[in-house]
């Protein structure tokens, strides 16, 4: 007698995908065999169940006659282990914890697993037939800048030593103009394949070769430089643009400039910078303080004092009578806000009157008609 596939799912058969999806996710959570391996039959049941209902055809066939096709008959042996076998022994489900105890999977994340690869290596036109594309190591480093170019951004010269592209064979592991064959592992296709036992069946997937290191190719005289690996270990200069504005702990990512591999994309390089100290200024977002001493005359009277910024020399006028602790702001003068500092924060500089600790008694005898005056 066929199978239920609604009842295994526990949906009406006008079921939308989306309630096929979420009362399939629920119960994969539920039977999972390796929460509870006394599940596995139902495991078997409702992942069947899904494989048909999900697939608009299977479904439509199912529906008319009670069967999906080859492989759907409601029997025990099309899927899951040996024919005619029901259970899952012998059956490596180390392959599916990832998959559903978190990460990838109907893990706590909420991320979805794809049935669509393990059903399609099962019955042909899956995912896992094609191969990922080689990539090499991303590299991390730290470097430190001082303060002035954390603020105006700079162009900085690094060092890293890492695996390149061969720069006598230009990454063909071959000799100029040398001839290549055919790879004899690949046969020229640049994939190798390989089988694993799931609870589903047998699953094949597809990997690079390493013998050809994908290309499908193997020059008959290998370079000698590189002797015949496309990469040679090596320390490279690089050209970094640190951009304005940047704060202590950033990360700037320098696409392709990882380790080289052959047959394949390079890695990233990732600069972690540290930013030294400025003795006297400090930035606050766009704006940098600047604290400046003044002497008393001319708090009291006003004045014209020349002020060393960081990116030259202004005129700072000071009002008479201006406060201990006050700000006078410049504006214009700060952090750029983009790389081409069409705008910028302000530069605040933060008063303090210097008190002399001694007086001459000219100075006095002023300051005592200043009290007699009331100020």
């Amino acid at each position: 007698m066929p199978k239920d596939y609604y009842k295994s799912l526990g949906i009406n058969k006008n079921a939308s995908k989306d309630e096929i999806k979420k009362a399939f996710r629920k119960l994969a959570h539920e039977h999972h065999p390796d929460k509870n391996p006394k599940d596995a039959d139902k495991f078997k049941e409702i992942s069947e169940a899904y494989s048909v209902l999900s697939d608009d055809s299977k479904r439509a066939q199912y529906d008319q006659f009670g069967s999906a096709g080859p492989g759907f008959s409601g029997g025990g042996g099309g899927f899951g282990g040996e024919q005619g076998q029901g259970g899952f022994g012998g059956f490596d489900f180390s392959g599916f914890q990832g998959g559903f105890g978190g990460g990838q999977g109907f893990g706590q994340d909420g991320v979805e697993f794809d049935l669509g690869d393990i059903f399609g290596s099962v019955f042909g036109g899956g995912r896992n037939s094609s191969k990922k594309q080689r990539q090499g190591r991303d590299i991390e480093l730290d470097i430190e800048i001082d303060f002035k170019s954390s603020i105006f951004g700079k162009e900085e010269e690094i060092k890293v030593s890492k695996d390149s592209t061969c720069a006598h064979c230009k990454g063909t592991r071959g000799e100029p103009n040398s001839k290549f064959d055919d790879c004899g592992t690949c046969h020229g296709t640049g994939t190798v394949y390989e089988i694993k036992r799931t609870f589903f069946g047998q699953m094949q997937n597809a990997k690079v070769c390493d013998i050809c290191f994908g290309t499908g190719k193997i020059p008959k005289e290998k370079c000698h430089v590189c002797k015949g690996q496309g990469t040679v270990h090596s320390t490279e200069t690089i050209n970094v643009i640190i951009p304005p504005g940047i704060n202590p702990g950033d990360t700037l990512k320098v696409q392709g400039k990882g380790e080289s591999v052959t047959g394949g994309l390079s890695g990233d390089l990732y600069i972690k910078l540290h930013v030294k100290k400025h003795p006297k200024i400090i930035k606050d977002e766009y704006n940098l303080i600047y604290p400046l001493e003044i002497k008393l005359t001319d708090a009291l009277l006003g004045a014209d004092i020349k002020v060393e910024a960081l990116d030259g020399d202004l005129t700072l006028t000071i009002p008479a009578g201006i406060s201990h602790g006050e700000l006078l702001r410049v504006r214009g003068r700060g952090v750029p806000m983009d790389n081409k500092a069409s705008r910028r924060g302000d530069l605040l500089f933060k008063i303090s009157v210097n008190i002399p600790k001694r007086l001459s008694r000219e100075s006095k005898k002023l300051l005592e008609d200043l009290r007699r005056e009331g100020l």
